[in-house]
C-alpha cells in the first residue's frame, strides 16, 4: 500500500503564495501520474495540476501560470508552488499519484486565501 502526506497548506492573503508538499511512501513498483487535485464545499474535487504518463504537465486553465508543479522522482516527492493566490483557490488541496494502475490519495492539506 502506497501513502500519501500532504503539507504545507495554510492560510495566506489574496496575492500570497504557498508551497505544498506531498510525500510518498511504501511499496512503489511503478509510477503513474502524479499531481493535485482540490475540492471547495459544494463543489466536485477538481484536477489542479499533474504530471502525465510521459512525465508532462498539465494544469487546469484557471490556475496555469500561478501554479507550478514539480517532482522529484527520487524522493518520491511532488510539489505545488502556488503565486498569486485568490480567494478562489480556498480548498482541501490532495496529493494524488497512480501507482501500479492504482490511485492513491492523501488526506489533504488545508488551503485558506482571504480577501
Amino acid at each position: 500500500q502506497v501513502q500519501l502526506v500532504e503539507s504545507g497548506g495554510g492560510l495566506v492573503p489574496a496575492g500570497g503564495s504557498l508551497r505544498l508538499s506531498c510525500a510518498a511512501s511504501g511499496r512503489i513498483v511503478s509510477f503513474g501520474t502524479m499531481g493535485w487535485y482540490r475540492q471547495s464545499p459544494g463543489k466536485q474535487r477538481e484536477l489542479v495540476a499533474m504530471f502525465t504518463p510521459n512525465g508532462q504537465t498539465t494544469y487546469a486553465d484557471v490556475v496555469r501560470g500561478r501554479f507550478a508543479i514539480s517532482r522529484d522522482k527520487a524522493m518520491s516527492r511532488v510539489y505545488l508552488q502556488m503565486n498569486g493566490l485568490k480567494p478562489e483557490d480556498t480548498a482541501l488541496y490532495y496529493c494524488n499519484a497512480k501507482v501500479s494502475a492504482v490511485n492513491y490519495w492523501g488526506q489533504g492539506t488545508q488551503v485558506t486565501v482571504s480577501s
